[in-house]
């Protein structure tokens, strides 16, 4: 599916509306989570006017992400077709997320959604740098919710699952989260391996994460775990994980 090159006055159409739905509050909100300038502080529900003109327009998007904008950057990952992207253009992606709402979030959605997941994800998590091997976990995680247990290698989650437990507490602050959010996830998702994951999350114990100035807790993964189970929700796939 061909997409034209977005035109410039589409682009700052998007822009000149989202900072006329800024806030000062939601910019506070954003900050105290570890938000990075440049951003008006939009939240996420007044995006949609825009988005429902605008939504599958993938090149648009592709230009949104660029400003840099931490509220158009979070727009682009709602508003682009995942099956268009490149290998190449993931990977910009991934180098421009300038904090966690937009590695682990917008980056990790499009990549799990895109047809190069696994292959991101695997490359991703390698990285020294935090923000990127922060969107290689949670493309992991995503993954598990998104694909048939049949086609997921069963050997390779194996190994990871080995590695949070091995990792996850010198592991740098964002990582530690989506590496417990990893576990979580196969715990819920991956009957194969869900058994192992709650006694990997029992052996872990509680992920200490820096979560800034914010009320937000880091889940303890066992009793996720135990509540998917006990709703009768254990492996039950996901149509999609952008929201």
């Amino acid at each position: 599916m061909k997409q034209k090159p977005a035109k410039m006055e589409q682009v700052k159409d998007v822009m000149n509306q989202l900072a006329a739905l800024g806030s000062e509050q939601t910019l506070k909100t954003f900050r105290n989570h570890g938000g990075k300038e440049p951003m008006y502080g939009v939240k996420i529900g007044d995006m949609k006017p825009i988005l429902k003109k605008y939504k599958n327009n993938h090149a648009l998007a592709l230009e949104l992400y660029k400003t840099g904008n931490s509220d158009a950057m979070y727009l682009a990952g709602l508003m682009s077709v995942p099956s268009l992207f490149t290998p190449e253009a993931l990977e910009d992606w991934v180098e421009r997320a300038s904090w966690h709402m937009i590695s682990e979030y917008t980056v990790a959605w499009n990549a799990a959604e895109s047809n190069h997941g696994f292959e991101m994800a695997r490359k991703w998590i390698e990285s020294d740098k935090e923000l990127i091997a922060d969107a290689g976990w949670s493309t992991f995680g995503c993954l598990m919710a998104l694909t048939p247990d049949e086609e997921i290698d069963k050997e390779e989650v194996d190994q990871l699952l080995d590695w949070v437990e091995k990792e996850i507490h010198e592991a740098p602050n964002r990582v530690r989260y989506v590496m417990n959010g990893f576990v979580i996830a196969v715990g819920s998702y991956y009957k194969p391996l869900a058994e192992k994951a709650l006694a990997v999350g029992n052996r872990i114990g509680k992920v200490k994460v820096n979560v800034g100035d914010t009320a937000c807790k880091v889940p303890y993964a066992p009793d996720y775990i135990q509540k998917i189970w006990d709703q009768g929700r254990l492996g039950a796939k996901r149509k999609e994980v952008r929201c």
